[in-house]
C-alpha cells in the first residue's frame, strides 16, 4: 500500500527543481551576454590615434615644395672659351673680395689678342698712308688752283690792255671780245678747281673717318678681350662662402658657362614651386609659412612670382621674417604653406588620416570606452589643423586614425 509523500520531501524536491531551473536560466543569460559581447564590434586602443578638440587659429593654405637658398648669391661665369687650369678654393671655404677661386687657360685668348693688336697696328699704318695720299691729291689740286688764279690774273690784265687799245683806236672790238672770252673760260676753270678742292677735302675727311671708325671698333675689341683675359683668373666679387665650383681640371668651358657660385650665408630666402592650377591664388606680399625639419615654422611673404609656368609648375620666392634663423641651411628642402584664408579663433582638431577633405563627413567620438560615429561639418584646413564648423565641442575626443573599415558601424567598443 502506497504511502503519501511527506510535505518535507515535496518541499525539498521543489527547492531542488527551482535551483536547477535558476541555474539553467543563469547559464542561458550568461551565454547570451557572452554571445552578444562576441558579436559587438570593438577596436584596441593601441591601434588608434586620438586627439582632443580645441580652439585656436586655423589658416587655410596651399602646400608647395621649397628649397632654401642664399638671399644673395654671386654667379661667376667664364669670360672666355677655355679650359679649367687650376682650382684654388674648394666648396665650403669662405672667400673675400678679390680672392682667386679658379684659373682658366689663357693661351688661346692671349694669341687672339695679339692678332687683334697686330691688325690694329696695320690699321694705323693704313691711316698714315691714306692721310699722306689724300694730302698729296689735295696739294696737287691746290697747286693747279694757284696756277689757274695766276692765269686769270694775266687774262684780266690782257682784257684791260685790249680795252685801252680799243679806246685809243689802236685795237679792235674783236680782240676785246676774245680777251673777255678767254678770261671767262679761265674763271670757270678756276671755280671748277675750287669746287674740286672742296669735294676732295670732304672726301678726305670721310675716308679718314671711315678708317677711324674701323680703328675704334678694333680698339674696343682689343679692350674687351684684354678685360676678359684679366677676368680669366676667376675671383670672388664679394665676401661669402663658395657653394659650388667647377672642379673638372682640363674640362672645356664656353663663354658664359657657370664656373662658381659665392653665397652670402648671413641671410636666406626660399625658392618654392606649386602646380600652375593654383597660380591665381598667389600674389606678391601674400603670407607664407615655411616648415623646416618638420618642427620649425618660419613666417614670411611672397616676394616675386615667375610670370611663366614650366612643365605645369609655377616658381615663386618667399622672403623670411627671420632670414638668419640658425636652422636655415643652403639647399635645405622645406614645406611652404601659402596662406589663403585665416580664422584666428576657431574650433579645431588636429589633421590626420580621418579627414577626407570634404565639408561634411562622419567621425568617431571617444566617450566612456566607446567610439560613437557622428556626422561633423568641417571648414578650412591646413597641414596641421581642420576647422570644425559643427558637430563637435571643445574638449571632446575623436579618433584620428583611418576608420574606413568601420564606416557603417555606429558604435565601437574600445578595448585595451
Amino acid at each position: 500500500m502506497d504511502r503519501a509523500i511527506s510535505p518535507t520531501v515535496q518541499r525539498r524536491r521543489y527547492l531542488r527543481l527551482g535551483l536547477w531551473l535558476a541555474l539553467g536560466l543563469a547559464a542561458v543569460g550568461a551565454a547570451l551576454v557572452a554571445f552578444r559581447t562576441v558579436l559587438q564590434p570593438s577596436i584596441r586602443r593601441p591601434e588608434i590615434l586620438t586627439a582632443t578638440v580645441g580652439t585656436g587659429p586655423v589658416e587655410a593654405s596651399l602646400t608647395a615644395a621649397g628649397l632654401v637658398i642664399a638671399a644673395h648669391e654671386a654667379v661667376l661665369t667664364s669670360p672666355i672659351a677655355s679650359t679649367v687650369r687650376r682650382v684654388v678654393r674648394q666648396v665650403g671655404q669662405p672667400v673675400q673680395p678679390g680672392q682667386p677661386i679658379l684659373e682658366l687657360d689663357k693661351e688661346l685668348t692671349a694669341t687672339e689678342l695679339a692678332k687683334l693688336e697686330d691688325a690694329q697696328q696695320q690699321n694705323r699704318n693704313k691711316h698714315d698712308q691714306l692721310r699722306l695720299t689724300l694730302e698729296r691729291a689735295l696739294n696737287d689740286l691746290q697747286s693747279q688752283e694757284q696756277v689757274q688764279r695766276a692765269k686769270v690774273g694775266s687774262l684780266q690784265s690782257t682784257l684791260r690792255d685790249e680795252q685801252y687799245l680799243l679806246k685809243i683806236g689802236g685795237g679792235t672790238a674783236e680782240s676785246v671780245r676774245q680777251a673777255e672770252l678767254n678770261l671767262k673760260v679761265a674763271q670757270l676753270e678756276l671755280r671748277r678747281l675750287q669746287e674740286q678742292i672742296g669735294n676732295q677735302r670732304r672726301a678726305n675727311a670721310a675716308d679718314v673717318r671711315e678708317l677711324g671708325y674701323t680703328m675704334q671698333m678694333q680698339q674696343r675689341s682689343i679692350s674687351e678681350l684684354a678685360g676678359k683675359l684679366t677676368q680669366a683668373d676667376i675671383s670672388s666679387p664679394r665676401p661669402g662662402v663658395l657653394t659650388w665650383v667647377n672642379e673638372d681640371l682640363g674640362s672645356t668651358v664656353r663663354q658664359g658657362d657657370v664656373l662658381a657660385r659665392v653665397a652670402d650665408l648671413s641671410s636666406f630666402r626660399v625658392r618654392a614651386t606649386i602646380a600652375d592650377t593654383y597660380a591665381g591664388q598667389l600674389s606678391p606680399g601674400g603670407a607664407v609659412v615655411v616648415r623646416l625639419n618638420n618642427d620649425t615654422d618660419l613666417r614670411g611673404t611672397i616676394g616675386t612670382i615667375s610670370p611663366a609656368a614650366d612643365k605645369g609648375v609655377v616658381t615663386f620666392y618667399a622672403q623670411l621674417a627671420q632670414d638668419h634663423h640658425p636652422d636655415l641651411r643652403p639647399n635645405l628642402r622645406a614645406d611652404v604653406f601659402v596662406v589663403t584664408k585665416a580664422h584666428p579663433k576657431a574650433v579645431r582638431v588636429k589633421n590626420g588620416p580621418f579627414y577626407q577633405g570634404g565639408r561634411e563627413q562622419p567621425v568617431f567620438v571617444v566617450k566612456d570606452g566607446w567610439a560613437e560615429r557622428r556626422q561633423v561639418r568641417f571648414g578650412d584646413s591646413n597641414f596641421d589643423y581642420v576647422e570644425v564648423v559643427s558637430g563637435l565641442r571643445p574638449g571632446e575626443q575623436i579618433v584620428l586614425s583611418d576608420m574606413k573599415d568601420h564606416q557603417d558601424t555606429p558604435r565601437l567598443r574600445i578595448t585595451e
